[in-house]
C-alpha cells in the first residue's frame, strides 16, 4: 500500500486572476512559499489543477502511460495556438503516426535547404533596411521567418499578401496566453491562416496548384490518418501550420538575441568570431535566459501515486517551464546570462525545456527544435558579422506578466549597413 501524503494547496475558489496577474512567476511563487516542487490550485473555472517541476516531476510528465494531452490545452489555446485535433493533441499511435511527418523536417538535405534560404532572406532585408530611418526589429524578422518558411515549404506567398500572413502568424503565437483584445485578434488571425492553407492544400490535390513531390506541401496535402484515409482539408492545414507559426515564432529569439547582443556586448564579440560551439551555446542560453513559454500541461491518463501524492484520472497538471530554466538546483547563478554554461551541460531533456522536454521522436517534445536553432544561428550571423547598426534609446524592458512576453520597444535600429 502506497502512503500518501497531502499536496500543499494554493486556497481559493479560483486563482486564475492571481495567475494572470503574476504571469510567469505563478508556479515559481508558490514553489518558493511552500517550499515544495508540487501543489494543487484551481484554475480556469475552478477546475482543480496540480503543478509540478524539477528534473524529477519532468520525467514523471513526459511518462506517456501516465499522461495524456488530449484535453489538456484550453479552448483558448487551441483556437489561436495550436488548432483543433492538431498534432499537440494526439496520444498513443496517432500522435506518433502524425508525428512522422515532422521527421522529414530534420532530413540532412532539408536542414541545409533551410540554411541556405534564410541566409538568402536575410541578404534580401540588409538591402531593403539600408535605406530606412528606422527598423523595428521583431516586426521584420517575423515577415523574414514567414518568407523562408514558406519557401521552405514550398507554399505559395505573394509580395502583396506577405505583411498579412506574417501579422496573423505572429498574432497566434501572441494570443496564447492573452485575454481580451490580443486573444480575440488571434482568433480571427487564425480562422484567416487555416482558410489561406486549406485553399492551398485544396488547389494540391486538385492539381491547380503544382508542387514538387518530395516538398514539404506536397507531404502534408496528402498525409493520411490512422486508417490511411487522407486528411481531410482542415486537418491537413491545421499540421502544415504546424510547421509555419513555430518558424514565425523564431523571430521572437531572434529579436531577445539581439537584446542580449547589445545588453551583454562580450557575448556579441564571442559570438564574432566564428566559434560555432559558442553560437550554439549563445543560441541556447537566449532560450532558457528570456521567457517565451510559462508552463505545459497534459491531464492524467489513469490514477497513480508518485512520491506519496495522488493524482486523480482527468485531473489537468501544469509543469512549470520558466521555473525551471531560473531554477538554481538545476543552474548555477541563472539568473545571469552566462552561454558558456552550457559547455558542460549533460543535455538533459528534462531540465532544458523551451521546446518541451523528453524525447524527439516518440514524445512531445517539439520535432522542430532543429530547425529553431538553426534558424537562430544563421539569423544571429547576419545581425552580428554582416550588418552593422545602431541601437538608439528605447525600452528594452520585458514584463513577466504578459504572456507571452516581449521587449516592450521590439528592438528599433537605426542606421543600417552592410559590414
Amino acid at each position: 500500500m502506497h502512503y500518501r501524503e497531502e499536496i500543499p494547496v494554493d486556497h481559493g475558489v479560483d486563482n486564475t486572476f492571481a495567475l494572470m496577474t503574476e504571469g510567469y512567476m505563478y508556479i515559481p511563487n508558490r514553489r518558493r512559499r511552500f517550499n515544495s516542487n508540487i501543489f494543487s490550485t484551481r484554475l480556469m473555472g475552478g477546475q482543480k489543477v496540480i503543478c509540478i517541476a524539477g528534473e524529477e516531476a519532468t520525467r514523471l510528465f513526459y511518462d506517456n502511460d501516465k499522461f495524456q494531452r488530449q484535453g489538456a490545452a484550453p479552448k483558448r489555446v487551441l483556437k489561436t495556438l495550436f488548432g483543433k485535433n492538431g498534432v499537440q493533441t494526439l496520444d498513443g499511435y496517432a500522435h506518433k503516426q502524425r508525428k512522422a511527418l515532422y521527421r522529414m523536417l530534420l532530413e540532412p538535405r532539408r536542414m541545409k535547404q533551410l540554411l541556405d534560404i534564410t541566409y538568402d532572406q536575410w541578404d534580401i532585408a540588409i538591402e531593403q533596411w539600408k535605406g530606412k530611418d528606422q527598423v523595428q526589429l521583431l516586426h521584420e524578422a517575423e515577415k523574414i521567418m514567414c518568407r523562408i518558411v514558406c519557401r521552405w515549404t514550398e507554399v505559395p506567398l505573394w509580395a502583396n499578401e506577405l505583411e498579412r500572413r506574417a501579422h496573423d502568424l505572429g498574432s497566434m503565437i501572441d494570443a496564447f496566453g492573452a485575454i481580451g483584445p490580443r486573444h480575440w485578434r488571434g482568433r480571427l488571425a487564425r480562422k484567416r491562416s487555416e482558410a489561406w492553407i486549406r485553399q492551398v492544400i485544396t488547389r494540391v490535390r486538385s492539381g491547380s496548384l503544382q508542387v514538387r513531390e518530395d516538398s514539404l506541401l506536397h507531404a502534408f496535402a496528402w498525409a493520411c490518418d490512422t486508417e490511411g484515409m487522407l486528411l481531410n482539408p482542415q486537418s491537413a492545414a491545421v499540421e502544415l501550420l504546424n510547421v509555419l507559426r513555430p518558424t514565425v515564432a523564431v523571430g521572437r529569439f531572434v529579436t531577445y538575441g539581439a537584446v542580449a547582443f547589445h545588453q551583454f556586448p562580450e557575448t556579441k564579440k564571442k559570438f564574432q568570431t566564428n566559434d560555432d560551439a559558442y553560437r550554439h551555446m549563445f543560441i541556447q542560453e537566449v532560450r532558457r535566459y528570456y521567457p517565451f513559454g510559462p508552463f505545459l500541461g497534459a491531464r492524467v491518463r489513469r490514477p497513480f501515486v508518485w512520491k506519496g501524492h495522488a493524482f486523480k484520472q482527468g485531473t489537468l497538471v501544469l509543469l512549470d517551464v520558466y521555473g525551471a530554466h531560473h531554477d538554481p538546483h538545476i543552474w548555477k547563478e541563472p539568473d545571469i546570462f552566462k552561454p558558456e554554461r552550457f559547455r558542460d551541460w549533460n543535455s538533459s531533456p528534462f531540465d532544458f525545456l523551451p521546446q518541451g522536454g523528453g524525447d524527439y521522436m516518440s514524445g512531445h517534445r517539439c520535432p522542430g527544435e532543429w530547425v529553431t536553432t538553426e534558424v537562430m544561428k544563421a539569423s544571429l550571423d547576419a545581425l552580428a558579422n554582416q550588418m552593422a547598426y545602431d541601437v538608439p534609446r528605447q525600452d528594452l524592458s520585458y514584463s513577466l506578466v504578459r504572456i507571452p512576453s516581449l521587449p516592450k520597444s521590439r528592438f528599433i535600429m537605426e542606421n543600417i549597413r552592410r559590414k
